[in-house]
């Protein structure tokens, strides 16, 4: 037998619907050579008969069946801990993976040494109009584009066990324990996103992101904070939360917190020049996106506001010449 090349890692809880589709997809690959490990998160349903059933006409299937409920980031941990294979790949038990993803995503990380980390386009199907989500591709990119959100969809990555070292998905962050984990990991190792949809990501009721969105808010402005931090931004600062603001939109903000929030993403490009986190001028590019876009999205409007931003803010020559009438009326009336 060859050695195997490739582990791939799928919690699963209460999924009798999708969980047969999901792991058909990973059993019908292109490339053949990994084991799939399950993890059945104490399931009430049919999902470990489901299992069972098809573990018993592939051997590639490891099942490990929970006695107690112990959330997918915990199990996610336990299986890169017990992982000795080079690559280890996700997938969530909803979703479906096309048939040459892990051949192409191999092919990649083959290739390329450096690479810790490869994902792909993804396509959101189910309860939501079908459409293909395209982050960004390249690690520049990529690093800057998780200041304001998660720039990889979880079911799409493989990555490199010996990169990751002991980074692991913090349940204190479920949800968005995905994010949390590759935003630390993205600053220690490179990462690239395939421009082409290799995942059917099920958007459906369950989902966890879903059923948790209050928790969902919380983690992503601690992630954020914590991303931050790479630029001497203290966590506990009184004006971390404008920080924030300015590489991840917030709409309807008063006026008065919107200068706040420039304020902010001046003091943001002075540090990354000076400590070279991120590429100056794709940093630069995205703080005056999410602040044009907060202008546009003002919750009030006043004449000091208008005079603030055409004399003092350096944003007026960067909003459009539709946007300067606009927001010149808003501000008078």
């Amino acid at each position: 037998m060859r050695i195997k090349k490739l582990s791939v890692v799928m919690p699963v809880y209460n999924g009798e619907l999708f969980i047969e589709e999901a792991i058909n997809s990973l059993l019908n690959q292109t490339f053949k050579n990994f084991d799939l490990i399950i993890l059945n998160d104490n399931s009430s349903d049919a999902t470990l008969s489901i299992i069972e059933r098809i573990k018993a006409k592939d051997n590639r299937i490891i099942l490990i069946n929970k006695t107690k409920n112990e959330g997918p980031a915990n199990l996610r941990n336990e299986a890169i801990e017990m992982i000795k294979t080079e690559y280890i790949a996700l997938l969530d038990a909803d979703d479906i993976a096309m048939p040459t993803r892990f051949e192409k995503q191999i092919q990649i990380l083959d290739k390329n040494p450096n690479l810790g980390l490869c994902g792909s386009w993804f396509t959101i199907f189910g309860d939501r109009k079908e459409k293909i989500l395209k982050h960004s591709i390249y690690h520049d990119n990529l690093k800057v584009q998780f200041l304001h959100s998660c720039g990889l969809g979880n079911s799409t990555v493989m990555f490199r066990k010996s990169m990751i070292g002991d980074l692991r998905f913090e349940h204190q962050y479920v949800p968005a324990e995905d994010y949390g984990l590759w935003s630390e990991f993205i600053a220690k190792s490179e990462f690239y996103n395939i421009p082409e949809s290799l995942v059917r990501y099920r958007w459906h009721p369950g989902n966890i992101s879903q059923t948790k969105e209050e928790n969902l808010r919380i983690a992503e402005v601690a992630i954020k904070k914590r991303q931050l931090e790479r630029l001497e931004i203290d966590s506990n600062d009184e004006n971390s939360s404008y920080y924030v603001n300015a590489v991840s939109l917030k709409r309807k903000q008063n006026a008065e917190d919107i200068i706040k929030t420039i304020k902010a993403s001046k003091v943001l490009k002075q540090k990354n020049d000076k400590l070279k986190v991120y590429n100056q001028a794709i940093f630069c590019e995205h703080i005056d996106r999410m602040i044009i876009r907060t202008i546009r999205n003002s919750k009030d409007y006043n004449t000091t506001f208008f005079k603030y931003i055409k004399n003092d803010s350096g944003y007026f020559n960067k909003i459009s010449f539709l946007d300067k009438i606009v927001f010149y009326f808003k501000c008078q009336f």
